[in-house]
């Protein structure tokens, strides 16, 4: 049997991306495997450990084989039916015989799955994983996702950034090979400072002790990780203090250390009177500092910080990090300051030198538009039209402040502290800095009817415009964010008594005459109704959710209710029959030309399709009275009586009948029968 062993790959780099290092990792891990998986080297449910820190990236796959398996191949051939004619080869199987390089005696028959055919099969031996591995880790490397790659020194190679080391371990054998210039070995370089220089790796069992005993190095990003986590976590208990930082923090963090350590710094408590959110930001941002917030969520002038050195007297490297520090948070309190010399107000005219499209005009031109939209919708929800125009109004002018110049993240936020600074009514605040919610998948929506009708006149200003000239998403190409502007939108109006169709009308009608295409309010229509699909898919059964938007409903707020009573109603013993038929009436109705009349009683000529009349006649009143009523589920529930009527129509009465006058009768109760059916939604969509 082929012996086995851990192979260990380890690429020893400069400083990689931090934000990219686990991608990176995982992309290069992955690669290897498959391959390794696909060569028959390692067993298809094998399970690699992905190694990355700022400057390695490694892989760990256990079980690897020294040695490939024999490679049985089989060549098929011409078919044993036609391969022989009068005791001869036919031509074509003496030439698939030659360009195997075999006499047709030496072939074999084998069963394709259809019939019995010629066969050339041949048992190569396995080749060593020395022949084959530098080309896997080069081929690896190609695939990494890495936009920018550079060169160094006078090698003609390409990498993300310089590599200064190559390690393939099978077991405790080096397997020799050569990438990027560089020949394997079992020799890499621990902590750039902690370590004591190189570290020569025993077996590729041993890789993680040795790194961090002999180097200082952890190499598990997932493990540092959470050692980061742990150790912030204790220094933020001691202090009471909770710990303001997003996932991508600790990651990007976790990217840039090898061996963290964490420490206690602060600054002075008279920047406290800057906006928190100002000084949240510069120290995430900047300079990848952890903030602290107090038991009511007030910043604290500490913070933490993760270093990658470990010293007895970490005095200096505190001090280093509070000066940076300081500076950067002057630079905040001196921008808030000079910002606040200046109305909000006062700031619109600036507006007109900012292009918000080329074909669609500058920023105050889009705050007109913005006010009209907002003034329309506030109305709708019954709150102030003048507030909601105000906050409109107001919405964008902190795009031209000092602070949200250095900081754009503080769009909205800053705008929210200047207009209160202003004595704006404290509605018309909170919906300028409300009004960019939901900023993506999982965010808050905003709170408040003046808040909702700015962010709706805003999203919608968007998609309408930008559709409207013609810059429609297509692929993975959003580049206005078109989608995630519709997905805010259909959030909003899913809890909202508005009709979606006569926002976007509204929303078009704001833009000068002739701009936009002629079409943009039901292509947009469309957009989101699709949009919602995929939204509604998390919840919702397929066929449920596209019997519900087949009938491209505008009042979104009934829509979860709508879903449920489908569900309900396919619970029913009669649901798959009725949707079985209302599909045949369907298919019916798509063929018929022309107009089709009224039902006329005095036509028809059987039992069957007098009764059906008289069990639609009476169930419609019902049926609509609970529509009416938003009984979406009584409304669905009453079909189900509807069973027996339309299985003796269908059993009993030819539809297509020779008279013309019979005929269309027919196809107009039918009709009858598919507006009934359909009143709730399509459910001849439903899934048997």
């Amino acid at each position: 049997m082929t012996m086995t062993a851990t192979l260990l790959i380890e690429l020893l780099t400069e400083e990689l991306p931090p934000k990219a290092l686990e991608k990176l990792a995982a992309s290069f891990a992955d690669t290897i495997t498959d391959e390794l998986k696909k060569l028959q080297f390692v067993a298809s449910n094998v399970q690699s450990h992905v190694f990355a820190s700022p400057r390695r990236l490694a892989v760990q796959i256990p079980a690897v084989a020294a040695i490939q398996p024999e490679q049985h191949s089989v060549r098929r051939g011409p078919a044993v039916a036609s391969g022989m004619k009068d005791g001869q080869p036919t031509p074509a199987l003496a030439g698939f015989a030659r360009s195997c390089g075999v006499e047709v005696s030496q072939l074999s028959t084998v069963h394709d799955g259809k019939q019995d055919v010629y066969a050339y099969e041949s048992t190569k031996a396995g080749e060593s994983l020395s022949a084959v591995l530098s080309g896997i880790v080069a081929s690896a490397l190609k695939k990494l996702p890495a936009p920018k790659l550079m060169r160094w020194g006078d090698l003609d190679v390409q990498f993300v950034r310089p590599v200064h080391g190559l390690v393939m371990l099978h077991g405790e054998q080096i397997v020799a090979g050569e990438v990027l210039g560089l020949q394997s070995g079992n020799v890499t370089r621990g902590h750039r400072f902690l370590s004591a220089g190189e570290v020569t790796i025993p077996s590729a069992d041993a890789y993680p002790r040795t790194l961090a005993e002999e180097g200082k190095v952890i190499a598990s990003f997932l493990a540092r990780r959470e050692l980061v986590r742990q150790r912030l976590s204790h220094a933020a208990a001691k202090l009471n203090a909770t710990i303001a930082a997003p996932d991508a923090l600790f990651d990007e963090v976790t990217g840039l250390v090898e061996w963290p350590v964490v420490l206690e710094a602060g600054f002075e408590a008279e920047f406290l009177n800057v906006p928190q959110e100002c000084l949240i930001l510069t120290m995430q941002q900047n300079q990848k500092y952890f903030p602290l917030l107090d038991s009511n969520g007030k910043l604290m002038n500490r913070f933490l910080l993760v270093s990658n050195l470990e010293t007895d007297d970490p005095r200096f490297i505190i001090g280093g990090n509070e000066r940076v520090l300081r500076a950067r948070l002057s630079d905040a309190k001196f921008f808030y300051e000079q910002d606040q010399k200046h109305r909000l107000d006062s700031r619109l005219p600036r507006l007109e030198h900012v292009v918000y499209h080329n074909k669609i005009g500058n920023q105050l031109e889009r705050i007109t538009r913005l006010t009209s939209i907002a003034s329309a919708i506030a109305a709708k929800l019954g709150a102030d039209s003048s507030l909601a125009g105000r906050a409109a109004y107001l919405a964008k002018a902190d795009l031209v402040s000092d602070m949200v110049g250095e900081f754009p993240e503080l769009q909205g936020i800053m705008g929210r502290y200047y207009a209160r600074l202003d004595g704006e009514d404290e509605v018309v605040a909170d919906a300028i800095e409300g009004h960019y919610h939901p900023r993506f998948a999982g965010d808050s929506l905003p709170q408040g009817a003046i808040a909702t009708a700015v962010a709706l006149a805003d999203k919608l200003e968007t998609i309408v415009g930008i559709w409207g000239i013609g810059l429609i998403p297509t692929g993975d190409k959003d580049p206005f964010a078109l989608r995630r502007a519709a997905l805010g939108v259909l959030r909003m109006v899913l809890e909202q008594p508005l009709d979606l169709k006569a926002l976007i009308s509204d929303a078009a009608a704001a833009f000068p005459a002739g701009l936009l295409s002629a079409t943009v309010v039901d292509e947009v229509y469309a957009f989101c109704l699709e949009r919602l699909k995929n939204y509604l898919a998390n919840d919702y059964k397929g066929d449920e959710i596209d019997a519900v938007l087949a009938l491209a409903p505008t009042q979104l707020n009934e829509v979860a209710a709508i879903l449920a009573a489908v569900a309900q109603f396919k619970a029913l013993p009669e649901a798959a029959t009725l949707a079985a038929a209302n599909k045949r009436v369907k298919n019916i109705l798509k063929k018929t030309e022309g107009d089709i009349a009224a039902v006329k009683p005095a036509l028809f000529a059987e039992d069957a399709e007098r009764a059906l009349f008289d069990a639609v006649e009476t169930l419609a009143p019902a049926v609509d009275a609970k529509f009416a009523a938003h009984d979406f589920s009584g409304a669905l529930t009453q079909l189900a009586s509807l069973r027996a009527p339309v299985d003796a129509f269908f059993d009993g009465v030819m539809v297509m009948a020779d008279d013309l006058a019979v005929r269309g009768n027919r196809i107009a109760l039918l009709a009858r029968l598919a507006a009934l059916f359909n009143r709730v939604a399509d459910i001849s969509l439903l899934a048997e």
